[in-house]
């Protein structure tokens, strides 16, 4: 043990290049593939950042006027405690759109529990203004409102004050739905005294110390204020749940990216090991004629290159535990919110681990070869290290084609079997950055086309309220509009499916001879009495395919319909069927349209087309915009960009031990195109050019694998997911040949110091190549 040790030893100061360039590379990877789960856990979880950023509350409590909520924080178990807060509710209108709301007494400095986290503005009283409120960001979205905007809230008792947007907050409790959970809206206590006089109610937050004894919490809680004094209680598992949807398709996506990336830095990181021991065939040979035996070899390799490699990942891994949130920008920001997320310890232990586990696996592969290795060296001479000359490259010399360009054909594909490992190889990160490239243009498609997934609507407008306009006034009112497109008239359902285990949405939109515009994957649009399409949901829930029949209740009527596609559907999980309003009416001759969808030109304004609708109708029309999906998918982009550039660092390790493995076994090739008569320029051009070749054949192996197969995974998650498979975009031809150009690009570049090196060689520096 003691002379192997002593041999690695000086073998690492014989290297001393190549092993910081293994430990530099190590801690480059894993540092990256770190910084890669921070983004990640920053997009993919945003529900638990928020909670984690914001010290929010485990448990909400709504009390009506008179409770003795300042007991709740003497309760064991309660850690601090949010509030008290005087509520009233109330209603917010903002160009055209309306939303319930509970605004919410706060003063001029967010609390230290559950705090609302502003993202675009300010606090309150940060303006000076005494009428300005902070909403939620779900709200926010709802009533199309930015800071500096104005809406108007109306108390319950009537009162109706407009108020200016100071700011836009995120926050961990359950978010604003239309028709359910109201949003939330902070104004200063004053202020809701002059909205609601004398309201009393109030609600205040509970952070625990053990999460897992909020049920038992809320008991004792709500036996100390009174069952008749607690009016609602929201406890933190609800919240999380209405988010949770928000990060599936997310987190099984780049838990892919996740695995591929680890999988080619584990390639690139054993294709390293085995270049060194193929660089060191002559030293082995030597240590084994003098004594070595195959396993002392074995081991001394082991030892040196898991050294390098525990070295490299505590380096990198140190490096983002202690430095990470200390990186300007959205990366540190993710690292610090990474940090107090429940995954951190295990991936931070885990990614490190997994590494390291993969080199020793590509290290004992390479060192059991290393202890194959004869004693007696094999002259170099006698073994062919490139293809001979074919005919078709002797005709190009002959017309006058640059040596390079031949001789680096000639170089990078010798026509052996082993060609294909490093093509591979190289392709493998490619193809991820490929795949990451698909996941970019299906969220692009999402927000540039949405009528491609399911969104051809852009409005819905309804009566906001009795005694609205008739049909065929809101008609008219429609069709003066320029900037609408179609108007197609609906109506949404709950129905319960076979054997009544089971609630769905069914949707009548369109008419018979103008059906909606759905976005059908698979079959056709609705067209005669009875059809309908359904969402990739529906199907999985009632086990049918496209073509079959399904009969569902309606209201106690039986609903009898003929499938005939299979629609993209964001909304609901795809349980959703469609058809049209005239089939609806066959059922229910008293049904009438309960709203209508709005499709408007490519080049018209939403919001400009809302406002006008509102100032039409004189407030009595209620306009809100269709629920983007991209939205909660925008982080996303981060995510990937980040991958991107970890492949990318793999990608060039990878170069680098390619382009010096061919350097190294072409070294006698090299010196013999010297001898016939090549200029130094012309043999770097001819290692320059076998690079570009080998990275030219990878970029189109590893673009044309890696959109098939990110479009397969993309659709299988959206097929998971119950939207349905067809929303996957594959990059555009330009986008996918600038990743070929880049990829020949850089290994071009990277190739030119190695190529000036050794086309400077002398011929006496190069007889040792014949052993």
């Amino acid at each position: 043990m003691r002379a192997t040790l002593r041999w690695a030893r000086a073998d690492v100061r014989a290297h001393r290049g190549e092993a910081l360039f293994a430990v530099l590379a190590s801690a480059g990877i894993i540092a990256s593939l770190l910084l890669a789960g921070a983004l990640l856990g920053y997009a993919a979880n945003p529900w638990q950042r928020v909670f984690n950023e914001s010290r929010g509350a485990h448990v909400w409590l709504h009390t009506r006027g008179g409770a003795e909520v300042g007991a709740l924080s003497g309760l064991d178990g309660v850690e601090s405690v949010s509030g008290p807060y005087r509520t009233a509710g109330a209603t917010a209108e903002a160009r055209g759109a309306r939303a319930a709301l509970e605004l919410r007494a706060a003063g001029s400095g967010p609390p230290a529990t559950a705090r609302p986290l502003v993202f675009e503005g300010s606090w309150l009283g940060a303006g000076g203004a005494a009428d300005e409120i902070v909403l939620e960001a779900a709200l926010a979205r709802a009533l199309w409102a930015s800071p500096g905007d104005t809406l108007t809230v109306t108390g319950p008792g009537g009162t109706a004050l407009a108020l200016r947007v100071a700011g836009v907050a995120d926050t961990a409790e359950r978010r604003y739905r239309p028709g359910g959970e109201p949003g939330i809206g902070w104004v200063p206590p004053a202020l809701l005294e002059r909205i609601a006089p004398g309201a009393r109610d109030e609600a205040v937050g509970l952070r625990l110390a053990d999460p897992g004894d909020t049920d038992f919490t809320v008991q004792r809680a709500v036996t100390l204020l009174g069952a008749d004094r607690v009016s609602q209680v929201a406890k933190w598992q609800q919240a999380r749940a209405e988010a949770g949807g928000d990060d599936r398709l997310l987190g099984q996506l780049f838990a892919v990216f996740g695995v591929g990336a680890l999988l080619a830095a584990a390639l690139a990181a054993s294709g390293a090991v085995a270049a060194r021991v193929r660089a060191q065939l002559r030293d082995i040979a030597v240590v084994k004629a003098v004594g070595f035996t195959p396993g002392q070899v074995v081991r001394a390799f082991l030892v040196q290159h898991l050294a390098f490699a525990l070295l490299g990942v505590a380096l990198g891994t140190a490096a983002i535990a202690l430095a990470g949130s200390r990186i300007p920008g959205r990366i540190g920001e993710a690292v610090s919110a990474w940090q107090g997320l429940p995954g951190y310890a295990a991936v931070m232990a885990g990614v490190p681990a997994g590494a390291v586990l993969l080199i020793a696996a590509a290290t004992a592969l390479a060192a059991w070869r290393a202890g194959r290795v004869p004693p007696v060296p094999v002259a170099r001479a006698a073994l062919p290290t490139a293809a001979p000359m074919t005919a078709l490259g002797r005709r190009a010399l002959g017309l006058g084609v640059p040596p390079a360009l031949v001789l680096g054909w000639r170089a990078a594909f010798p026509r052996r079997a082993r060609t294909l490992l490093p093509v591979a190889r190289l392709a493998l990160p490619l193809a991820l950055v490929t795949v990451g490239l698909v996941a970019w243009s299906t969220l692009d498609g999402f927000r540039d086309r949405p009528e491609r997934v399911g969104l051809p609507a852009a409005l819905t407008v309804r009566a906001a309220q009795p005694g609205g306009p008739s049909g065929a006034e809101l008609d008219r009112l429609l069709a003066s509009v320029p900037q609408i497109a179609a108007a197609y008239p609906g109506a949404e359902l709950a129905a319960l499916v076979p054997g009544q285990t089971g609630t769905i949405a069914l949707r009548g939109l369109g008419t018979a001879a103008a059906p909606f515009p759905s976005a059908v994957a698979e079959g056709r649009l609705p067209e005669g009495p009875d059809e309908a399409v359904a969402g990739q949901g529906l199907l999985d829930l009632l086990g049918i395919r496209v073509g079959d029949w399904v009969r569902m209740t309606v209201d106690g009527r039986p609903q009898l319909l003929h499938v005939v596609g299979r629609s993209i559907e964001p909304d609901a999980a795809g349980r959703v069927v469609t058809t049209t309003v005239d089939t609806l009416r066959e059922r229910d001759g008293s049904l009438r349209p309960e709203f209508h969808a709005l499709v408007l030109h490519a080049d018209a304004d939403r919001r400009e087309v809302a406002e006008r609708l509102g100032a039409a109708s004189g407030g009595v029309l209620e306009v809100r915009e269709t629920p983007d999906p991209s939205q909660g998918l925008e982080p996303a982009r981060v995510v990937i960009t980040a991958l991107i550039a970890v492949l990318a660092l793999i990608g060039f390790i990878e170069l680098l031990t390619l382009i010096g493995t061919g350097v190294r076994d072409r070294g006698r090739d090299l010196l013999a195109l010297k001898a016939i008569g090549l200029t130094p320029r012309q043999i770097g051009g001819v290692i320059v050019t076998a690079a570009a070749w080998t990275a030219l054949a990878s970029a189109a192996v590893g673009t044309a694998a890696g959109a098939l197969a990110g479009r397969w995974l993309v659709d299988a998650q959206a097929r998971s997911s119950g939207i349905g498979a067809g929303i996957a975009q594959v990059p555009p031809v330009p986008v996918l040949a600038a990743v070929a150009a880049a990829a020949v690009l850089g290994a071009a570049a990277a190739a030119v110091v190695p190529a000036t090196r050794t086309a400077r060689r002398r011929l006496a520096d190069s007889l040792g190549e014949t052993l």
